[in-house]
């Protein structure tokens, strides 16, 4: 430690700390543009510069490392001189653009130019204009405004792993922009705008939408990962103009995926379910409240006495807060049904009732920071979990931790594999056995009989070397790849054997907020809870089969959410009373729904969400529900009165939570007794197709947000096929195609990607189209252009 003296005050700092740190540690101010306490040392605004006796002239505070006996002034005359002295500097190109600036009243700049500046300027030159280029759909820019703070740079190298910005040039033609005019495209990009300390870098879809002193702040919680992001959801008289992250150092820190960032557009767009609509012969109505519950309870009365009540079947978003997925399990199960499921992306359920209470992260999510190995089984996790991602590279970047990855596709990281292997689906229990066979070999134990028999030599030797080592310190990660493959089951436990043996944690990151779905009962093998069921009901993959002839579905639109979309199709067709509650209206819904009722949107609607690491988080309501639309907790409850269901008499949102929220949420993501299932499943001939869900497509709030919709990641789909695979079928790149399948045909261009396994077909799920060929079966491709 050592003991400096600021301003007259002693202080005690650590060792290598530089003094900005230790001035802020302190509740010192000193000003600054560059100097960002996640961002590596710059030092090149100079705004921090301060006096330090015996120096011979003042130093950059974020540069100046602590020494035993320093004596620091923040407001000397000398320290002050010079603070004023760089910030006339800086603003000698600048613009007055605050009038019309989206940062005016939150920006950095317009701070410290009233507490370092002048009241007028002595530069009488010509102002320095920059262009401003286009660099995406997420980020507007104003360039001229720009100090080269190179803040977006830094992130961009250091934080994001993408260097997408750059500062090209020297002197006064020095440039911060994309490289070659390319856009910024990584999935965190937004931060660069909270970053920007001068206006350079604003939110192209908040352009001129509100001064930031007009906008109230609600604190809310993240809906569309795993991680629990806290956001500052603002509002304008009632509206939702944009969201900001919200500091919390154990989860997101002071970062926010761009899908976060920018999914409240779906919350004010064109179709917004507003008023409860039903079936009136052959043409919808729109008709009040309780006509609406009336005309739903008296179908899904009529399903029932028709038949019995496990014709019943509902499925939900992972999106959904607990209370909603506790409810409308409660509500089905009252109704003497217990097919209920969230899980609509998978396929295999075979090991449901060995599962851990709920998929988990068997580390905090900070812990990510300092593993030493990880093991990433089925998972574009920079894609899946950004935030996580962003974790995982600082591990890798900071003391050199290894991954490696097994994946059906060759996903790029933002940070460099230890040993990466990409193989076709029906290969990738082999492939895993592989890894399986290594770890033996490194700890000297015996595979069990059903991994040897389908491992025929260890593979990514420097990766189970390297969990081996790290213990506890390492992590073997299933992602939404693993979830969703067909052997499922058998991929968990091959991956728990793994962690096992080496001694590692392990994490299953399933979508959105699934732990909660799980513990508030929303499964069909288990009540709220974890309470065992002595019959369990019908998954979701069952529910899409022929059987279920009534569904109450909650924020989902399955033949767009579901893996399987076609199957999802003809399951909602061929259904005779289909309720679905949904914060949008769409034509399939209309096709196929027969009552619609309008629930709030995520920040219309409070709620409690459970993140991978076990962390209970609460929303609040940020805006008043638009329309008629009402919190889907409270048209459950009301619904299960018109149904005439026991316990649907809360009159809170804590009423419900009283009921449910359990007191021990220790992460687990191991099995009771795994199971070593070798796949009977013969591969069918012709291609073998890999289907995800790309990131901006997996729900109906993120399909309807209009800049996300417009980024890279949100590609028109294709046929993507390997070079080689590609030559095979005598089919050129970017060759218009006919894929058939034994559930349809759909036309899409043939794309060369050297990231798909050979002998695959990669085609996304959650679009309209590729919804109509199926999972499974044989899938052929040929040249042709319609169906």
């Amino acid at each position: 430690m050592a003991t400096i003296e600021v301003d007259g005050r002693t202080i005690e700092v650590e060792d290598g700390k530089m003094v900005i740190e230790a001035t802020d540690a302190a509740g010192i101010y000193i000003p600054r543009f560059c100097y960002h306490e996640k961002l590596s040392i710059a030092a090149n605004c100079r705004m921090c510069l301060v006096e330090v006796e015996k120096a011979p002239k003042p130093l950059p505070a974020c540069a100046t490392p602590v020494m035993d006996g320093m004596k620091v002034h923040t407001r000397s005359e000398v320290a002050r001189e010079a603070q004023k002295g760089t910030m006339e500097f800086l603003l000698i190109n600048h613009p007055l653009d605050c009038p019309v600036c989206d940062q005016g009243g939150e920006c950095p700049l317009q701070d410290q130019a009233m507490g370092y500046g002048k009241d007028d300027s002595r530069y009488q030159e010509t102002k320095r204009v920059v262009p401003n280029p286009d660099i995406g759909p997420l980020i507007s820019t104003e360039m001229t405004r720009c100090i080269h703070c190179t803040r977006c740079v830094r992130f961009g190298e250091e934080v994001a792993g993408v260097m997408e910005m750059g500062a090209p040039g020297r002197g006064e033609f020095t440039r911060i922009g994309t490289f070659l005019g390319r856009s910024v495209d990584s999935e965190v990009s937004g931060n660069i705008i909270d970053l920007c300390p001068v206006g350079a870098l604003t939110s192209k879809p908040y352009r001129f939408a509100a001064r930031s002193w007009e906008l109230l702040d609600h604190p809310g919680i993240s809906p569309h990962d795993c991680v629990g992001t806290n956001t500052l959801v603002q509002t304008l008289r009632g509206v939702v103009e944009r969201v900001l992250p919200l500091d919390n150092e154990a989860v997101n820190e002071c970062w926010l995926a761009d899908r976060d960032r920018y999914s409240y557009e779906a919350v004010n767009c064109d179709e917004r379910l507003l008023r409860p609509m039903i079936r009136d012969g052959g043409s919808w109505k729109e008709v009040p409240w309780q006509t609406a519950l009336e005309h739903a309870a008296a179908g899904l009365n009529s399903v029932i006495e028709s038949g019995s009540p496990d014709d019943l079947g509902t499925l939900a978003s992972p999106s959904a807060t607990l209370e909603e997925a506790y409810l409308l399990q409660k509500l089905l199960r009252q109704l003497g049904s217990d097919n209920v499921d969230h899980r609509l992306q998978q396929q295999d359920f075979s090991d449901d009732d060995i599962l851990p209470a709920f998929p988990a992260l068997e580390l905090p999510i900070a812990g990510l920071d300092t593993i030493k190995a990880a093991l990433l089984v089925g998972s574009n996790l920079r894609k899946e979990q950004p935030l996580l991602s962003v974790r995982l590279r600082r591990a890798v970047t900071g003391h050199g931790a290894q991954v490696g990855a097994v994946n059906v596709i060759d996903y790029p990281q933002n940070y460099d594999l230890a040993d990466s292997l990409t193989v076709a689906p029906s290969g990738f229990a082999g492939a895993l056995c592989g890894v399986a066979r290594a770890v033996a070999e490194q700890n000297g134990v015996a595979l069990p009989e059903e991994i040897s028999a389908m491992a025929d030599a260890g593979v990514m030797n420097d990766t189970a070397r390297a969990l081996c080592e790290a213990g506890d310190a390492g992590v073997v990660i299933l992602g939404a790849n693993a979830l969703q493959h067909a052997d499922a089951a058998g991929l968990r436990a091959i991956a728990q054997w793994i962690a096992d043996t080496a001694g590692a944690r392990m994490g299953i990151l399933a979508p959105a907020n699934s732990a909660a779905a799980w513990i508030g009962g929303c499964i069909p093998h288990r009540g709220a809870n974890g309470e065992p069921l002595e019959t369990p009901g019908k998954n979701a993959a069952e529910m899409l089969q022929p059987g279920c002839r009534g569904f109450i579905l909650l924020g989902t639109e399955p033949e767009l959410d579901a893996l399987d979309g076609a199957a999802a199709r003809r399951a909602m067709d061929n259904a005779e009373f289909v309720v679905q509650i949904s914060a949008f209206r769409s034509d399939s819904a209309l096709e196929y729904a027969d009552v619609l009722l309008p629930m709030a949107a995520f920040t219309e609607s409070a709620g409690t969400f459970v993140n991978c690491e076990g962390r209970v988080q609460r929303a609040s309501v940020a805006a008043k529900p638009m329309g008629e639309s009402r919190p889907a907790w409270k048209i459950l409850r009301v619904l299960g009165n018109f149904l005439k269901a026991d316990g649907f008499d809360q009159i809170s949102i804590e009423d419900v939570q009283a009921e449910v929220l359990p007191g021990d949420l220790t992460p687990s993501a191991r099995c009771a007794d795994p199971r070593f299932t070798r796949p009977d499943r013969a591969v069918a001939p012709g291609l073998e197709r890999i289907a995800d869900m790309p990131m901006y497509r997996g729900e109906p709030t993120l399909r309807r947000a209009a800049a996300l919709q417009r980024t890279v990641d949100n590609p028109p789909p294709a046929a993507r096929l390997h070079p080689a695979t590609l030559s095979d079928l005598s089919l050129a790149d970017g060759q218009g195609a006919i894929v058939r399948s034994a559930d349809g045909t759909v036309p899409l261009p043939a794309v060369a990607d050297d990231r798909i396994a050979r002998g695959c077909l990669y085609i996304p799920a959650g679009f309209p189209d590729t919804g109509e060929i199926g999972l499974s079966g044989e899938f052929r491709i040929e040249a042709g252009d319609r169906k």
